[in-house]
């Protein structure tokens, strides 16, 4: 079998597929106040080109699949397209949302064979998940998890960025909320982009929401590993990740690719590398296809420069 190998010998296994580029959410880490201009739809990959390019993924290769948007929910009937990735042969689909939705559609997504469910929240608080929102119901996400665990669904995730004048305070809540449901929680770094003009007051490291953590809890070294750049320990039988962009970046063993919504592969988050995709998906020639996914492999840089530049696209853009 193909395999997509990078040039420092980094085997990709991982496809981040961007199914839409909208939001009901507005959250700050994500997009401007104002929002950004979203594409029409005639500029977004129908499922069938998505189905097609996760088909030329699975040739070379790849095995796992994560769906994100904006907020995939927001996309119509999104567990078709689960139903058609399974189809191909990938038997770890999982997507991250907002929560706003699943209330709606927790059941057809178990249903459609979707493995698990990362939930982006930032604070158990009201107000503050307003103001980090700007535009969310925290009492949705709540029913969405009670949605998730009533359709079944296991190992579902918690994803919190934790911004020091928003939200460092939730740290304990947060912890706490994943325990008693036996939810894996991952805290993450504030990244910076364009829009964020705060960055450097509202970043909190790793290393120091660790040492908040241990002022009440008894972190565990533990061996679990996951596809993705998660460092793990364990509270309570409870796992809890931390995924460091900037403080110790884990470049070195990425394994992803990104799949924008309109049909550009993006090779790291970190830099303003992109290939399109779209005219060629819009051929159908799938070994077409596989030949520009090898070729642009050999583009992948070998680490983010976020130490010295911004993201420069919203996350709503290309599915963080």
């Amino acid at each position: 079998m193909e395999q997509l190998i990078d040039p420092f010998g980094r085997k990709i296994d991982y496809l981040r597929i961007s199914v839409t580029d909208r939001c009901n959410y507005r959250c700050v880490y994500c997009m401007p106040l104002e929002g950004v201009p979203f594409k029409d739809m005639s500029e977004i990959l129908t499922y069938e080109e998505i189905v097609l390019f996760a088909k030329a993924a699975y040739d070379l290769g790849v095995r796992k699949i994560k769906l994100t948007g904006g907020e995939p929910l927001v996309r119509k009937h999104i567990y078709r397209l689960i139903k058609m990735l399974k189809d191909i042969g990938y038997s770890d689909i999982s997507l991250t949302t907002n929560g706003s939705l699943l209330k709606y559609y927790a059941q057809l997504l178990k249903e459609s064979g979707l493995n698990r469910v990362t939930v982006s929240l930032d604070t158990l608080d009201k107000d503050k998940f307003r103001s980090i929102t700007r535009l969310g119901n925290l009492d949705d996400v709540m029913s969405g998890f009670d949605e998730l665990d009533k359709a079944g669904f296991t190992n579902t995730k918690i994803n919190s960025v934790i911004m020091r004048t928003y939200n460092i305070e939730c740290i304990e809540n947060l912890l706490n909320f994943a325990i008693s449901r036996n939810y894996e929680i991952r805290f993450i770094e504030y990244m910076p982009t364009d829009f964020n003009e705060n960055f450097k007051e509202n970043f909190v490291s790793i290393d120091e929401i660790k040492s908040i953590i241990k002022n009440k809890h008894s972190l565990r070294q533990t061996s679990y590993k996951t596809n993705g750049p998660s460092q793990y320990c364990e509270i309570e039988n409870t796992r809890v990740g931390f995924i460091t962009p900037l403080s110790h970046n884990f470049c070195a063993f990425c394994n992803r690719i990104r799949l924008s919504s309109d049909g550009n592969l993006i090779l790291c988050l970190g830099h303003d590398i992109k290939i399109n995709f779209k005219d060629v998906l819009k051929q159908k020639d799938l070994l077409q296809i596989k030949e520009l996914l090898k070729k642009s492999i050999t583009k992948k840089p070998k680490q983010h420069q976020l130490l010295t530049t911004n993201i420069h696209q919203s996350f709503s853009n290309i599915g963080g």
